[in-house]
């Protein structure tokens, strides 16, 4: 790894510990480097609030330092007035001879203005450095910026021989057939945490009354989102309880009732690209598909996901509701205690 791609790699560490806090903004991290030695550091926290540069620069000790200095962020510094002033403007104040870029931001607003303003000021600017590994930093903000969606991940649990759940009658509606451990739910939650939305089917609202929030760990709630043509569930389910926002797409009606927003839709046209349409509209970078079966198979069989993530329990159901099936294999897998976690990526 040479010295740039070492600062750059800490740029990406540091930007991590914005996860879950900064949407719909993307994660981004800054290092300060003056003599071989850093002397800032800082990372966007939270959405709203500072950005990176401003952290890192903030943090050093002596500003004077700042002019002989080279700061490496992992994403091009904005260039535009939104709810804090433009980095790249900051930068050239503050006299920084040298700018290490990661990747280029997608977003129309910068999109290559802030390097343009940094090179117009007369500094030495190298864009590029890690930036595959970058890009999947923030591979929900470009996705979202790209293609007008949200990142879609799959999530679902299984047992050994490919069930996600037995058949049920109605007198077991209710809770969730369970398939793997407290480790893997952990692993879940703490998923939800760092995405902006959950997305579940009538068929799955109905027979799990899932809360669909983040109760194992710490962070913020999803928004919940399910699909309910004829507004049939029942009002008593956990999903109406109020604690969080929750979106109801349904054919019947627009408005919100306390914390539920109901969504009217055409079921009979493209459902999936109207949800997705108005997560994007509510700048939901990012939303996990939690089943059921069929909605799963939807999102798979319109090639509408980007990742999957594949629980597989120490259970065998022997009958029952098979799991949807994926094209390829794992990009990587994992154990956790007794269970396994594949995920898959989806090459477009």
């Amino acid at each position: 790894m040479t010295t740039p791609e070492k600062y750059m790699a800490r740029c990406i560490e540091l930007a991590k510990l914005g996860a879950g806090n900064v949407s719909p903004n993307p994660m981004v991290g800054c290092v300060i480097v003056c003599d071989d030695k850093i002397i800032g550091e800082g990372y966007h926290q939270k959405y709203g609030e500072a950005h990176a540069e401003v952290n890192a620069i903030n943090s050093v000790v002596h500003p004077g330092d700042l002019k002989n200095s080279t700061i490496y962020v992992s994403l091009e510094p904005c260039a535009h007035f939104g709810l804090t002033p433009p980095c790249s403007d900051l930068i050239v104040q503050k006299q920084i001879p040298r700018v290490v870029i990661g990747s280029i931001d997608p977003f129309a607003k910068v999109a290559g203005k802030g390097i343009k303003r940094l090179i117009q000021a007369g500094i030495d600017v190298k864009v590029g450095i890690l930036d595959k590994e970058c890009n999947e930093l923030n591979k929900r903000f470009f996705t979202f910026h790209e293609k007008k969606r949200p990142y879609v991940i799959l999530k679902w649990a299984q047992t050994l021989d490919g069930f996600i759940d037995i058949d049920r009658s109605s007198q077991y509606y209710g809770e969730p057939t369970w398939i793997t451990g407290s480790k893997a739910l952990l692993r879940v939650h703490k998923m939800r945490a760092e995405e902006d939305a959950i997305l579940v089917g009538t068929n799955t609202a109905e027979k799990d009354n899932p809360s669909l929030t983040v109760r194992h760990c710490e962070g913020k709630n999803p928004l919940r989102v399910v699909t309910d043509k004829n507004l049939r569930l029942n009002k008593n389910l956990h999903l109406f309880d109020n604690s969080t926002p929750t979106l109801v797409f349904n054919s019947e009606k627009n408005g919100i009732e306390d914390q539920t927003e109901f969504v009217q839709i055409d079921f009979n046209r493209n459902v999936l690209a109207q949800i997705l349409k108005t997560l994007h509209k509510k700048n939901c970078l990012s939303v996990i598909i939690e089943g059921g079966k069929q909605m799963l198979e939807s999102f798979i069989s319109e090639n509408l996901w980007d990742e999957a993530h594949v629980f597989t329990g120490n259970k065998n159901f022997k009958r029952g509701i098979s799991a949807p099936q994926l094209p390829g294999t794992p990009v990587s897998t994992e154990k956790i205690e007794t269970d396994e976690l594949s995920v898959f990526r989806n090459n477009l």
